[in-house]
């Protein structure tokens, strides 16, 4: 874990430089209050220079930038990309597809990773609790290309069930991750 032992007052951020008290982020990944304030900095806009961040952190640059790539290294910062407005690339329709299987062996459910794979319009894909084994988020430019989308994906592995919502209005959409539990 990194520390700081500079004696400077709270940045603007509430963050006391002196501070070596370490956080969990994830599982058994170990930041600090001012690796934690970092990450939302990159969370909020990734583009910002590193002099910015270390401006806002209260940190020069070189530990700064020393603290980016040891969360880099240690898998908390896992890329850097560009946010597409999906409306923009012609992907108006967003489909919640919700599948059951009657097979739950490893060979089916290698079968299925491998399957999700080739289709980008498979945005999201999870193994679920409950009544739903499955669940995708589709992106597609309308429901002709959904349902172009629903018959390749059934024509490359069979499913027990496909059942499938489609969002009328997008309520709430972030990328970045709440660090409250940190």
């Amino acid at each position: 874990m990194v520390g700081v032992t500079k004696s400077h007052p709270e940045s603007e951020f509430g963050i006391e430089q002196h501070s070596r008290v370490p956080l969990i982020l994830g599982t058994f990944i170990y930041v600090d209050a001012i690796d934690k304030k970092i990450v939302q900095l990159l969370q909020d806009d990734a583009s910002r220079s590193t002099r910015e961040i270390a401006d806002l952190v209260g940190l020069s640059s070189t530990p700064c930038w020393r603290r980016i790539q040891q969360l880099k290294d240690r898998g908390v910062i896992t890329g850097h990309v560009a946010l597409v407005d999906p409306r923009s690339v012609n992907l108006a329709l967003t489909a919640l597809v919700l599948i059951r299987t009657s097979e739950h062996n490893a060979a089916w459910t290698d079968r299925l990773i491998d399957t999700l794979s080739e289709f980008d319009e498979i945005v999201e894909a999870f193994r679920t609790s409950g009544e739903t084994d499955y669940l995708l988020k589709v992106l597609v430019p309308d429901m002709d290309a959904y349902d172009s989308f629903y018959q390749r994906l059934i024509e490359r592995i069979d499913l027990y069930d496909v059942r499938t919502t489609f969002v009328m209005e997008e309520m709430k959409r972030t990328t970045s991750l709440s660090l409250d539990y940190v």
